[in-house]
């Protein structure tokens, strides 16, 4: 069988994305296809998975779309198992979907935090172990798509960026585990990305906030997230910050946290 060995270009790779509807996941699977691999998109919204598939084969790509909540331990297990019998197999996994809430702590439902970690943190978990023996299988790799909140603190997304933070410790602990089989651990972590995350925050109390809040005035587009991720996939790396000077925020907040505290605080309350 063949395997995706260290080096291997991208070209008939079967590769799974979660939160594949819009923003990054979209753009990672536009980008995987136009690289030569066979894609299948995973999202709740099975309708903007389903149409993200038409347009990728109306230009000559292998994709697929399968409805998934990666929430759902069972829904998750399920789609991962459909996207594996359509592809042949899993090569790569790309751990995307994501949400994401606005308000302090002490407004907060725990609710709320219980949803953004089961998304962002469980969902990721398991939509891992469900592609894991394939993984194994092949010498893969896994994709994880994090944020630089997942090494500093920010403020008004308590449990987003605990969630972030948790993927740092589940999945730098899962390439330890498999340091000799050849599984390849990416985590992936991009400053403000304009894909819209934030127009659908969970407020304090679970419902829509209403309004984009924290977003950089000049955020990252999802097509350069995407060129970066393929690049950083191709050569097999462990950790990308996007863009760069991104690490630097984090070294700030461990170097000077007082002061990243509050200029931090101070801009995400605008």
């Amino acid at each position: 069988m063949r395997t995706a060995n260290e080096g291997t270009p991208l070209r008939d790779r079967a590769v799974v994305v979660t939160g594949a509807a819009s923003g990054i996941g979209a753009a990672l699977a536009r980008r995987l296809a136009r690289a030569g691999a066979r894609v299948a998109l995973l999202d709740r919204d099975a309708d903007g998975a389903a149409q993200g598939a038409r347009a990728l084969r109306d230009q000559g790509h292998a994709a697929h779309a399968f409805a998934c909540d990666v929430s759902d331990p069972v829904a998750c297990r399920e789609a991962v198992a459909a996207a594996q019998a359509a592809l042949g197999g899993i090569d790569v996994l790309v751990a995307n979907a994501g949400i994401t809430h606005v308000g302090r702590v002490a407004e907060t439902d725990l609710e709320v935090l219980r949803r953004v970690l089961d998304v962002n943190f469980f969902g990721a978990v398991q939509a891992t172990q469900a592609a894991l023996p394939a993984l194994l299988e092949r010498r893969g790799q896994i994709v994880v798509m994090g944020s630089v909140a997942g090494q500093a603190p920010l403020a008004t997304r308590a449990g987003y960026a605990a969630s972030k933070h948790a993927l740092h410790g589940f999945f730098g602990s899962l390439r330890a585990e498999h340091c000799d089989d050849g599984l390849g651990v990416l985590i992936v972590d991009p400053s403000f990305v304009d894909t819209g995350i934030g127009d659908h925050a969970l407020g304090p109390d679970g419902r829509p906030a209403g309004a984009r809040t924290g977003v950089d005035a000049q955020p990252l587009s999802p097509d350069a997230v995407a060129d970066a991720v393929v690049g950083a996939l191709v050569r097999r790396r462990s950790h990308l910050f996007i863009p760069w000077r991104a690490g630097l925020y984090v070294w700030l907040a461990r170097l000077a946290p007082g002061w990243f505290e509050r200029r931090m605080a101070r801009r995400m309350q605008k």
